[in-house]
C-alpha cells in the first residue's frame, strides 16, 4: 500500500472463536492519509498514536456503510479484530449503541503501552497470553455452532438453515444480534458475503462468485457497502479502502 506499511498475525488457537487476527498500521510520517472504512464484519479494538497525538484506545463497532476517516501522517496502530462472540464473552459488553460509530476504552485497556505499538512482536505475544484469562466460562453452545456456520460459509446460508443448525430460534438470534450488536442477522450475512468478494474483485474478476442473486443483486450489494460499483472498488484509486487494500491477493 502507498505511504502504508501494514502486518497481520492469527492468535494463538484458544482465542480463534473470538479473535479473527492481530494487525499493526503505520503511516508514512509527511502526509495525512484519507482513506474509507468499509464493512467487514468485525469489532476492534484500536490502539494509536500519532506526532500529534498520544496513545488512545477505541473500541469501533460493525459498521454497514463505507466510512471517511484520515490516518494523520506518522499513526501508529495496533488493533484486534474480533469476531462477534467476543462482545460476550470478551469484552462483556454490548456494541448496538456502537453501530457505524466507535466508544473509547481506558488507555491502559488490556495493560497495553505505546512502547509495545512499536513491537508487533511484543504486542501479539502480550495479548495471546492475556485475552485467554479475561474468557468467561461456559460459552453458549448454540451461539458456537451458528457462528461458527457464520464464519465458515461468509455468510451464504439463509437465516433459517443457520437456525436449525445451531437449534436457536430465528426470532431469538434476530432479538440477540439487535441486542448486542445493532443489525439483524440477515444484515451481517450480507456483510460477510460483501467482504468475502474482496479477493475476487482484486484478481479483477467483476462478476458475483458468493451468494448473490445475480449480476445486479452483486452489484447493488457493493454499492450498499461501498458506495461504488465493483469496477471502482477492484480499482481502489490510492488506495482509499483501507481494508480492501490491505487484502491479501487471491
Amino acid at each position: 500500500m502507498h505511504n502504508l506499511s501494514y502486518e497481520i498475525r492469527p492468535p494463538a488457537a484458544a482465542l480463534a472463536h473470538v479473535v479473527e487476527s492481530f494487525w499493526r498500521l503505520e503511516t508514512g510520517a509527511v502526509v495525512d492519509k484519507p482513506v474509507l472504512l468499509l464493512p467487514d464484519g468485525r469489532i476492534d479494538v484500536l490502539f494509536s498514536y500519532s506526532r500529534a497525538e498520544p496513545l488512545h484506545v477505541t473500541l469501533l463497532g460493525l459498521g454497514t456503510e463505507a466510512e471517511q476517516t484520515t490516518l494523520a501522517a506518522g499513526t501508529v496502530l495496533c488493533a484486534v479484530s474480533l469476531r462477534l462472540p467476543a462482545a460476550e464473552y470478551l469484552l462483556r459488553t454490548r456494541v448496538a449503541d456502537i453501530l457505524n460509530s466507535a466508544r473509547p476504552l481506558p488507555t491502559d485497556f488490556w495493560g497495553i503501552t505505546a512502547a509495545e505499538l512499536t513491537d508487533f512482536n511484543l504486542f501479539c505475544t502480550k495479548l495471546n497470553a492475556t485475552l485467554p484469562t479475561l474468557l468467561s466460562p461456559a460459552p453458549d453452545p448454540r451461539k458456537l455452532r451458528l457462528f461458527a456456520r457464520l464464519y465458515a460459509t461468509d455468510g451464504a446460508l439463509p437465516v433459517h438453515e443457520l437456525a436449525s443448525e445451531a437449534s436457536w430460534s430465528s426470532r431469538q438470534i434476530n432479538r440477540y444480534f439487535q441486542e448486542y450488536f445493532g443489525l439483524s442477522l440477515k444484515t451481517y450475512c450480507a456483510i460477510l458475503r460483501f467482504r468475502a468478494s474482496f479477493p475476487q474483485l482484486k484478481a479483477g474478476r467483476l462478476f458475483p462468485e458468493q451468494d448473490f442473486t445475480d449480476q445486479a443483486h452483486f452489484i447493488r450489494e457493493v454499492r450498499k457497502f461501498a458506495g461504488v460499483r465493483p469496477k471502482d472498488l477492484a480499482r481502489n484509486a490510492d488506495d482509499r479502502f483501507i481494508q480492501f487494500s490491505a487484502w491479501p491477493p487471491q
